[in-house]
């Protein structure tokens, strides 16, 4: 008869935390995944990837710690607004997207921030083949606001740097006036617009 009562229990427990969850739908049609280098040491060169999904898991509608977040990104749909630089971007010298398609990021951890409506988003990036613990800033909208149609949205900022070395992305070329040109930092400048799922 104990064990009948807490198997009945356990069950409620988890049935409760099942419904406690809320599951949100990243659309990207209203999304940025952008980046940037330090180009030739003296200016920026921006780029941005056009097909992804992502899924985020929350606690409740405005609670996103400990958030499980997952994003898959097609790597050759990199676009820099410069078709022979987006080329050589897919290529071996780069992303080798023949061999491996696919960035995805799966979150291990989202901790408040000092800052209210900040976020501290710990996770594994896996780009080239090669996977790392990244720590990434992420600040939340005010508030969730309902579209015309109905939904609920809510949105990111996620900001942070990365070094392209560490995944194996080494390549690069000496100038004549000494230093490289491109930066092994890149810089990270992402804005996630999810929709909560029906």
């Amino acid at each position: 008869m104990k064990s009948t009562f807490k198997t009945l229990i356990a069950l409620a427990a988890i049935t409760l935390s099942a419904k406690a969850q809320t599951n949100w739908n990243v659309d990207a049609s209203h999304s940025k995944l952008g980046f940037a280098v330090t180009h030739m040491m003296v200016s920026e060169t921006e780029g941005r990837f056009n097909i992804y999904e992502g899924k985020v898991s929350s606690k409740a509608d405005m609670d996103f710690t400990d958030a499980t977040i997952n994003f898959s990104v097609d790597a050759a749909s990199v676009n820099t607004n410069d078709e022979k630089r987006d080329g050589h971007l897919k290529s071996a010298d780069f992303f080798d997207v023949a061999k491996y398609p696919k960035i995805t990021f799966v979150s291990k951890s989202m901790k408040l921030g000092k800052v209210k409506g900040t976020y501290t988003l710990v996770g594994d990036l896996t780009m080239h083949g090669v996977t790392k613990s990244v720590s990434l800033v992420a600040i939340g909208a005010s508030k969730i606001v309902k579209d015309p149609y109905g939904m609920e949205r809510y949105a990111f900022k996620v900001t942070g740097i990365i070094n392209r070395k560490d995944f194996g992305l080494t390549y690069n070329s000496v100038l004549e006036a000494g230093g490289v040109a491109l930066s092994e930092e890149v810089r990270l400048d992402i804005k996630v617009e999810i929709t909560k799922a029906k």
